[in-house]
């Protein structure tokens, strides 16, 4: 398992990362594809495409913070799920970055969202906030109420979340 830096928009592989993204998450929790794009001229984000056994399974966008790393996307293409890769991409991301802190939707709002939750449990995460509003990612579409998960438990969960706000979601 390996992830590789994708640094540019013009890379090959985000245009099947960008169809993937669109047809996986809710509308609600995309950016559109001017913004996705502009985030490969970000300095805090790293696109990491995902490589097992020499094939790409799939992406995660991090944002390196001040003290943790928020993972505002993470994905498993469709045609490798339900093959444990999950669990072995939290592991070796786990191992590079200690502090992670990443949002989902509540697990009382669904069986996919309850299956997440589990799974990142399974994982070594952790609930630590159950007030978190994600911010509107532009015209037409809703903030969400979600939850922010933890592998580690941040010394200054206030300060945190004033960050992943100021920061990611400006």
């Amino acid at each position: 398992m390996e992830f590789l830096p994708i640094t540019s928009a013009e890379d090959p592989r985000v245009q099947e990362i960008y169809t993937s993204y669109t047809t996986t998450f809710p509308a609600d929790e995309q950016r559109d594809q001017k913004h996705f794009l502009g985030l490969f001229t970000n300095p805090h984000v790293k696109f990491m495409s995902v490589i097992h056994e020499s094939e790409e399974v799939g992406y995660l966008i991090l944002w390196e913070l001040s003290s943790f790393v928020f993972v505002e996307h993470f994905e498993v293409f469709e045609r490798f799920r339900s093959k444990k890769l999950g669990s072995t991409i939290m592991n070796h991301l786990s191992e590079s970055y200690p502090k992670i802190i990443l949002e989902i939707e509540p697990a009382d709002s669904g069986e996919d969202a309850s299956r997440r939750y589990s799974f990142y449990q399974r994982n070594n995460f952790s609930l630590i906030d159950t007030t978190h509003v994600q911010p509107s990612y532009g015209e037409g579409k809703k903030s969400l109420n979600l939850w922010l998960l933890a592998n580690y438990t941040p010394e200054n969960l206030e300060e945190a979340k004033r960050e992943i706000l100021d920061i990611i979601y400006h």
